[in-house]
């Protein structure tokens, strides 16, 4: 199993943020509909498919894999999605700060792009990761606006000062309506060029499911 430390030395890494699927932990707003095995199942379900997109795509790109997650131990993750990956704990307090320290680590490895993704969202393909990083040739940042108002996708040139990173994330409302609004006059104010992606739905709520057509396992 890899570690934080291995050396990297291609130009672009894509990180994908996910935690391991728990029953009673996990997808807690769908536990109503779902049961709790129900809804760890489909997060395991969901992480599996964006992961084999984001294998898809490393597989033609000079490119870098890293799993950012929460709960368990990296020999837990190791076993369920492949011990070939790099598995990090995510760190910080919010979302924000934890995803600011992932893209600031990815730099320091060498990256020169970076692009951070969660796997609530089944609408992702290769095509999506493919995108973003063509996006961050000619612009600072890229994002992907989901339909509740957030974004699923963030991504970063290396040229993006350390200083800048953490105000990107700072005082955000996160869990609103208004978090990507709010993150894009950020940028304004920063002097950060964006690229925005296609809108794409997550999944965190009952009728996520019935828009998404997601066929999940009987919680019976």
């Amino acid at each position: 199993m890899k570690t934080e430390k291995m050396p990297h030395g291609n130009p672009e890494r894509l990180i994908l943020f996910t935690r391991r699927p728990e029953p009673g932990r996990t997808k807690t707003r769908l536990i109503p509909l779902l049961g709790p095995e129900g809804a760890a199942a489909l997060q395991r379900q969901m992480t599996e498919h964006i992961l084999s997109m984001a294998r898809r795509y490393i597989r033609t790109h000079a490119c870098d894999l890293e799993i950012r997650f929460e709960g368990g131990t990296p020999e837990q993750m190791a076993r369920w999605l492949g011990k070939d990956l790099l598995l990090v704990p995510q760190k910080g307090g919010n979302l924000g700060e934890r995803m600011g320290n992932a893209l600031e680590s990815a730099f320091h490895c060498g990256a020169q792009r970076a692009v951070l993704a969660g796997t609530d969202i089944p609408g992702i393909t290769a095509d999506t990761f493919e995108g973003a990083f063509a996006a961050l040739t000619v612009n600072h940042t890229v994002f992907g606006p989901a339909r509740d108002g957030g974004y699923y996708l963030v991504g970063m040139q290396k040229s993006v000062s350390r200083r800048a990173i953490p105000l990107i994330f700072e005082d955000i409302p996160w869990g609103t309506g208004i978090v990507l609004e709010k993150t894009l006059d950020r940028l304004t104010s920063l002097g950060l060029s964006v690229t925005l992606t296609e809108l794409l739905r997550d999944v965190d709520r009952p009728e996520d499911l019935a828009a998404c057509q997601i066929v999940f396992p009987s919680s019976d």
